[in-house]
This record gives C-alpha cells, sequence and structure tokens, in this order.
C-alpha cells in the first residue's frame, strides 16, 4: 500500500472519471473513482485521505490543458491520477473527426501536463491506460487505443508512476464474457465495467483486502 493517512488524491479526466461528479453524483461521481475511495476507506480505515475528481465529460488531453492550472496544480495533490486519450481517439470515429488528436500532439501534451504539475506540487502520478472494450484487437479503433495506451506506459516509466493497465483489466474479463455485460458503446461502462477499472486501481496501487 502506498497512500499515507493525511494526503490529498486527486482524479482528473474525462466523463468516466467525472460520471456525475457535477450532478447528481456530486462529488466523487458514480464510478470507479467513488469505488476506489470507497474500497481503500474499507480497506485500510486508519487512513485519514482527501479525495477529489475533477473528471468533465467529452474532454480530450486539450481540454485538460485549458483548465489544468484550475483543476489539477491548484487542487495540490499529493497523487494525481489521469486517465484521459479516450474522447481523442473515439472522436476520430464519430460525426467530429476534426477533435480528434493525433497521437504525437497526445504524447507531446501529457507530458508537458504531467511535468507542470510535477513541478509545481511535488506530486505522485496515477497513469490509467485509455481504453476500449473490445476484444477483437484488429478493430481498428481498438489498434488506436492500444498504441494510445502504449503511450501512457512509456509515460508512466519516464515519470516512475503508478500505471493502471486499464485495457488489460477488460480483455481479461472480455475473455470469457460479451462486451455488451460491460458497456453499450464499449466506451462508457456500467458500473460492473467500472468495478473493472476500480480493481486495477486498487492492484496497482497495492491496496490489500481487509484483514
Amino acid at each position: 500500500m502506498i497512500l499515507r493517512t493525511g494526503q490529498r488524491v486527486v482524479f482528473i479526466g474525462d466523463s468516466i472519471t467525472d460520471c456525475g461528479r457535477r450532478d447528481v453524483a456530486a462529488p466523487y461521481g458514480s464510478g470507479y473513482v467513488s469505488l476506489v475511495r470507497a474500497l481503500v476507506g474499507a480497506r485500510h480505515p486508519e487512513l485519514d485521505l482527501a479525495w477529489v475528481n475533477r473528471g468533465v465529460g467529452g474532454d480530450t488531453v486539450r481540454d485538460l490543458a485549458a483548465r489544468w492550472d484550475d483543476d489539477a496544480i491548484a487542487e495540490r495533490p499529493d497523487w494525481l491520477s489521469v486517465l484521459i486519450g479516450i474522447n481523442d481517439i473515439w472522436r476520430r470515429y464519430g460525426d467530429r473527426p476534426e477533435e480528434a488528436v493525433g497521437i504525437e500532439e497526445y504524447e507531446h501534451t501529457l507530458r508537458d501536463l504531467l511535468r507542470r504539475a510535477v513541478a509545481a506540487t511535488g506530486c505522485r502520478l496515477i497513469l490509467g491506460d485509455p481504453f476500449l472494450i473490445q476484444a477483437d484487437r484488429s478493430d481498428p479503433q481498438r489498434a488506436d487505443t492500444d498504441r494510445y495506451a502504449a503511450v501512457v506506459a512509456g509515460l508512466a516509466a519516464e515519470f516512475d508512476a503508478v500505471h493502471v493497465p486499464n485495457q488489460a483489466a477488460f480483455d481479461r474479463v472480455l475473455a470469457v464474457s460479451p462486451a455488451k455485460r460491460w458497456a453499450d458503446d464499449r466506451v462508457h461502462p456500467h458500473l460492473p465495467g467500472h468495478a473493472v477499472l476500480a480493481d486495477a486501481y486498487l492492484t496497482a496501487l497495492g491496496v490489500t483486502s481487509a484483514r
């Protein structure tokens, strides 16, 4: 377990992180962030942690850059968890292809944001892979997602960050179950899909089961 009492854990990203945190499920959302918070608290009640959700639905890495000072750096995190990239890819396959973010821009922008956050706050990083709930790796959107996830894995190594292999977590369940069990659109998980994500985060953080 690498979290320590008194630390502030900030999550930032797109709708997967947001998950209603600005509306009916304020302030943590109804997705993986809320599950991680609840399970860390249940398994390690001795820890006094502050949790912050700064996800915004629809965001790409460009949108993160526009609000980074206010929603990441100003929160003064001890741990900053970033999950971004799904919209950067997905837009290419929808009705707004002009808003897609190419992989070079994605990598350059995300690296710059992470560098700025660490320099300004001294925070440790948690980097989650973008994912597609699609078992067929030859599917064009899935192939793109794997390329962007490889960028995140490389940045995690570069920044000595905690790396959360979200795509691998979904691949594990997709090997024995249909994609529709986890999401209707391959992107926005149902609650069990968010549990898959939360489990991946807990494992990466070294959160043990309650004794």
